[in-house]
């Protein structure tokens, strides 16, 4: 998996469109979730797509997220903030800022605020789990 700063480095030199075309193929890159773990439990309140996020805790204690969007960009968007904590230890995640790592791609400008509006309640689900866990 790519850092968060590689993807940065290679989304910072491309045009607008180029700029979606990147965030699809990051969705597509996601782990598949199986279709039974896409319920009202797993499912992110206050998106605009339909977005869901299933944690499990691997054997050393570190947190993997499956994710999946209905909706490409979404998914591609839910890519970006899982390279912030996937496979981290739950005190890992907790000392992260997910949104400052998100800053220099700029996406409340370079999307429409129905595609950015669900990312701080993605970001407020992966720290209550990362809390529970901690």
């Amino acid at each position: 998996m790519p850092s968060i700063t590689d993807i940065h480095d290679e989304y910072d030199f491309l045009d607008p469109d180029d700029r979606y075309r990147l965030l699809i193929d990051l969705g597509r890159d996601l782990e598949p979730m199986p279709d039974a773990l896409k319920t009202e439990a797993t499912l992110v309140r206050g998106c605009s797509a339909s977005v869901w996020i299933y944690p499990t805790r691997m054997d050393d204690g570190k947190l993997h997220f499956l994710a999946d969007s209905n909706a490409a960009i979404t998914k591609g968007i839910i890519a970006l903030v899982l390279l912030t904590v996937q496979d981290r230890a739950p005190d890992v995640i907790l000392g992260t800022d997910i949104p400052a790592a998100l800053t220099p791609f700029d996406l409340g400008r370079q999307l429409s605020s129905n595609r950015t509006q669900g990312i701080p309640n993605m970001i407020a689900l992966i720290r209550e789990t990362a809390a529970r866990y901690a």
